[in-house]
């Protein structure tokens, strides 16, 4: 061959090489984000307060997930595009650490490679997890995280990969401050909430913001406080028609305790963190007697809806126990991951965002969902009272 021949030959070569080259450079340009799903199984992650501080929660939330995916498993999985596929649960402990939330997120994106997350429970943790979740296009659905702006970017822009299964403290601190004043008939009210975390914060101000009568005083714990007698004796002697406690039932059964060992026997009004039964184990039964909360979940509104009867029985014959509020969430959260997936027609994380995003009228164990522009649900909201430590009334509050 000769030189000018041979030349030709290479040059085309180099050609041919740096196209592919570039060809190469494009398709990783183009190359769709997100997780794909292939096989038989969707993977969903869950990154949850197992232990810590909300290891409560979290461990309710477990059950109700682990739930969920029995059910569909055993109803031959989820429909996607046709094909039924199971749902593969990888379950990690955030220890209630920011730290550990933002780390789990990344194991569940980027090492197991899940097409979903339900979690974190608190919105801290769930905030933590906002940026590995964002990078790697992966939707979280949080069963419990409800600051206004968990969903929202500093610019007030929706997050694209952020959702949650309950309403936010605006609506709950609201509701709240509204049957104080149409039920309670209360005027004069103490607020006492928890100042460890947004959630007590931003409760009492949408409660303070909301009602209609005098805040006589406002006075704020913290998380593993055990002594309130101070502040409790000092509401006593402001003739005071309620108190208003947004918070965790680990300080607020302590609270209820000594409020009414103290003789302080007004009604006490608080919000989900409350409901669960631990709370009344904690104020002893006949402690807690006009005590309310918010919730997005009440055994007896519930029982005119066919899909939470039917939740309450499974859930039942398989924990020898009734339904909790933060099992009905993270339940009602998988199965929208579901109605997500089988919407778009894909497992493929990208496309569930998509799906969760226009969820309309879901048929959820806490009622009928739809998700707004902001990635919040509207929903029904309750407030149950106990007596004697049990729920004896509730009210359904629209």
């Amino acid at each position: 061959m000769k030189k000018s021949a041979i030349k030709k030959v290479v040059s085309f070569a180099a050609i041919v090489m740096t196209a592919g080259i570039f060809a190469g450079c494009s398709t990783a340009k183009t190359q769709t984000k997100g997780n794909t799903q292939t096989g038989n199984t969707v993977k969903i992650g869950v990154n949850m307060e197992l232990s810590g501080a909300a290891a409560g929660y979290g461990n309710s939330q477990k059950q109700g997930i682990q739930l969920a995916a029995q059910q569909i498993n055993k109803n031959g999985g989820i429909n996607v595009n046709g094909k039924k596929k199971k749902i593969k649960l990888i379950i990690r402990d955030n220890k209630t650490s920011t730290t550990t939330s933002a780390s789990v997120a990344a194991q569940l994106t980027n090492n197991d490679k899940v097409s979903a997350i339900v979690g974190p429970a608190t919105t801290n943790a769930g905030t933590a997890e906002i940026p590995n979740i964002t990078k790697a296009a992966v939707p979280s659905v949080s069963p419990s995280a409800t600051d206004p702006n968990y969903t929202k970017q500093k610019n007030g822009k929706v997050q694209p990969y952020v959702f949650r299964a309950c309403y936010q403290n605006n609506f709950q601190g609201g509701t709240a401050a509204k049957f104080m004043t149409n039920n309670l008939k209360a005027k004069r009210v103490a607020v006492y909430a928890d100042n460890s975390s947004d959630y007590g914060t931003g409760l009492a101000k949408a409660f303070k913001k909301s009602f209609k009568g005098t805040i006589v005083d406002s006075q704020y714990f913290s998380e593993g406080d055990k002594d309130f007698n101070a502040v409790l004796t000092s509401f006593k002697s402001k003739k005071i028609d309620a108190i208003y406690v947004p918070g965790y039932y680990t300080e607020v059964g302590l609270i209820v305790k000594q409020a009414r060992q103290n003789g302080i026997n007004v009604p006490i009004v608080g919000s989900d963190g409350m409901a669960d039964p631990k709370l009344a184990q904690i104020a002893g039964d006949k402690n807690a007697s006009k005590v309310y909360y918010t919730t997005p979940f009440s055994d007896d509104v519930a029982k005119s809806n066919p899909t939470a009867v039917k939740f309450m029985n499974e859930y039942k014959a398989k924990y020898h126990a009734d339904a909790p509020t933060f099992s009905a969430l993270a339940y009602d959260s998988v199965y929208m991951i579901k109605s997500a997936i089988e919407s778009e027609k894909s497992a493929d994380s990208v496309k569930i965002a998509q799906g969760l995003a226009k969820i309309k009228n879901f048929d959820g164990v806490t009622g009928k969902i739809t998700i707004n522009k902001n990635h919040d649900p509207e929903k029904p909201i309750a407030i149950e009272q106990l007596t004697n430590g049990k729920v004896s009334n509730s009210f359904n509050i629209k």
